[in-house]
């Protein structure tokens, strides 16, 4: 079948089928994976994913708008989502010393003290629900496949 410009290239049995699994394991991963988070420590899986993040930033201090970035957030949500945070006591929002028009999402010591307790939990889950699962080669099949996905996206942005 040929091709006309402007025609939608539907997706075959094979395609269908990836994407549906990736789009519903996906989900169905984020729901458990935030699950065991809340049960066992009362912290959702996006509030634990801005704890990693902070925890990894330079003196565990980011800019909101590239916090928001790496979460795949709107600076709005996220504004939300920490100021949630900051009330319970787990990050502070502050003046970014490099530029005071920026604010800046900083971990607290009650924060750090959450990500330690809840890492262990939260690896076990990516371990036993996805990793395992998982030969070594589609391990490394996946990562480039992602990497590949989220090198367009990026640049779709730019």
């Amino acid at each position: 079948m040929t091709q006309v410009p402007g025609e939608v290239r539907w997706l075959s049995d094979t395609e269908m089928a990836a994407w549906r699994s990736y789009i519903v394991s996906t989900l169905r991963l984020r729901q458990c994976l935030h699950r065991e988070l809340v049960e066992s420590h009362d912290v959702s899986l996006i509030d634990y994913e801005v704890l990693v993040c902070l925890s990894q930033a330079p003196e565990n201090r980011m800019r909101m708008t590239e916090l928001a970035t790496m979460l795949g957030s709107t600076k709005s949500r996220l504004s939300h989502q920490v100021g949630r945070m900051e009330l319970a006591g787990y990050v502070r929002r502050g003046k970014d010393p490099g530029d005071r028009r920026g604010v800046t999402a900083e971990l607290t010591k009650a924060g750090e003290e959450l990500l330690e307790s809840a890492a262990p939990t939260h690896v076990r889950g990516v371990r036993a629900h996805l990793i395992d699962l998982m030969s070594t080669e589609e391990q490394v099949t996946m990562g480039k496949v992602f990497n590949r996905v989220l090198t367009h996206l990026t640049e779709q942005d730019d």
